[in-house]
């Protein structure tokens, strides 16, 4: 399989049309068409159902495309840093990250070294935390910021000077809006919308009674998605604070939960991880402005 190849499979996913594809690519449709012709018999199985307008992606099609992407990216990632291996003034780096106020501290380093040196490009990938530690293992990531509930031992890990506060996200004209707060036990007889993580990961230790008497009635994968659920009036949504517009100004207001424990913030790598020179360079400076020095 050549990465030639995949990268003529993959655009051709993309446009769902074979010739715009190749015209993207600047090769005829006849070879565009052979090649993955013999793509597919060389994996064994149908990639793509075609039509006279159009072409779209068997089982087999989806699955090849989503390894394809990271392939790609992996391939790119590598090319990239073989570049930058003899030049610390300039690269890439790669940062997954769920939405956290703890990402302001990170940019802030990385603010200062972009302005001792410039051409540095600063990627991030935002998503949940299964999501982003996925792409870290894979290579596709240096770094991770992280809550203290992935499996630290796995990863190098930096702890970050910051702790986020858990609380509670619902309509402003709502009944409870004259609550300052909200304790576990509030949270028991409300309809409740989390992520999927905390659901998985939280909500069993802060919950003393049935989790089965819980009424999760929504899951959401990034926290704007779950304040425009709760402005909807759906629920109450579980989250991180100052992560949504929850001001004066706002539909929606946050209180704190008083009784949670607060979310512990990590910066991790992968262990032996090999890395170019501006990364290395950059784990300095994160030690120096985390105390680890």
């Amino acid at each position: 399989m050549e990465i030639r190849v995949l990268r003529y499979f993959l655009e051709t996913a993309r446009e769902g049309n074979m010739t715009r594809a190749a015209e993207r690519l600047f090769i005829s449709q006849p070879t565009m068409s052979k090649q993955l012709k013999e793509l597919e018999n060389e994996l064994g199985t149908k990639l793509f159902i075609r039509s006279n307008y159009n072409i779209r992606l068997t089982e087999a099609g989806m699955l090849l495309r989503e390894r394809a992407e990271d392939i790609l990216s992996l391939v790119d990632k590598t090319e990239a840093e073989f570049k930058s291996l003899e030049e610390i003034n300039s690269g890439d780096i790669y940062i997954g990250a769920p939405e956290s106020e703890a990402m302001s501290l990170f940019a802030d380093i990385v603010c200062k070294l972009q302005k001792d040196h410039p051409k540095i490009r600063c990627n991030i990938y935002s998503g949940n935390m299964q999501d982003v530690c996925e792409k870290l293992d894979k290579g596709l990531l240096d770094f991770a910021i992280v809550l203290n509930y992935v499996d630290l031992t796995k990863y190098n890990c930096l702890p970050m000077s910051t702790k986020d506060n858990w609380g509670v996200i619902f309509r402003n004209d709502d009944i409870l809006s004259k609550k300052k707060s909200f304790s576990i036990s509030d949270l028991r007889d409300l309809p409740l919308i989390c992520s999927k993580q905390w659901a998985d990961h939280e909500l069993p230790d802060w919950f003393e009674y049935n989790l089965k008497d819980v009424n999760i009635v929504a899951t959401y994968n990034l926290p704007y998605n779950g304040a425009i659920m709760a402005k909807a009036g759906i629920g109450y949504a579980i989250m991180l604070d100052k992560l949504v517009n929850t001001g004066n100004d706002s539909d929606i207001i946050f209180r704190p939960l008083k009784e949670a424990p607060k979310a512990e913030m990590f910066i991790i790598w992968k262990k032996n991880q090999v890395f170019t020179p501006i990364a290395d360079l950059l784990i300095e400076r994160l030690k120096e402005s985390f105390g680890q020095v």
